[in-house]
C-alpha cells in the first residue's frame, strides 16, 4: 500500500481577490468571540496573500515585526491592527449584536 502524502492547508493561497479577503476577515471577526490573536492571524493570512513585504511597507512597519504581530501568538496593539487593515485596503465596520 502506498503512503499518502499530505500538506498543510494555507488559506493565504486561496485568497485571490479583495472581496475574498474581506469576506474571510468578516467571517473571522464573527467567529473570534473576543480572541484578538485569531483576528491578528487572519490579518496575517491576508497579508501573506497580498505580499507581506508590500503590506509591511504600506503599513510603515518592518517585515519582521509584521510577521511577529500577525503570527497569532500575540495580540498586537490596535494601532498596528489599524495600520495593517489600511495597508490591506480593508475597512473595519461596526454593527449591532443580535445577542
Amino acid at each position: 500500500m502506498a503512503k499518502a502524502s499530505t500538506s498543510r492547508y494555507d488559506v493565504s493561497e486561496h485568497l485571490r481577490t479583495s472581496e475574498e479577503m474581506a469576506a474571510f476577515l468578516e467571517a473571522c471577526l464573527e467567529e473570534a468571540d473576543g480572541d484578538a490573536a485569531l483576528i491578528a492571524k487572519a490579518l496575517g493570512d491576508i497579508a501573506r496573500a497580498k505580499g507581506m513585504s508590500q503590506v509591511a511597507c504600506d503599513a510603515g512597519l518592518s517585515r519582521e515585526s509584521l510577521y511577529k504581530a500577525l503570527s497569532g501568538e500575540h495580540s498586537p496593539g490596535f494601532d498596528t491592527i489599524l495600520k495593517v487593515v489600511g495597508a490591506l485596503g480593508l475597512k473595519l465596520h461596526a454593527g449591532i449584536s443580535n445577542s
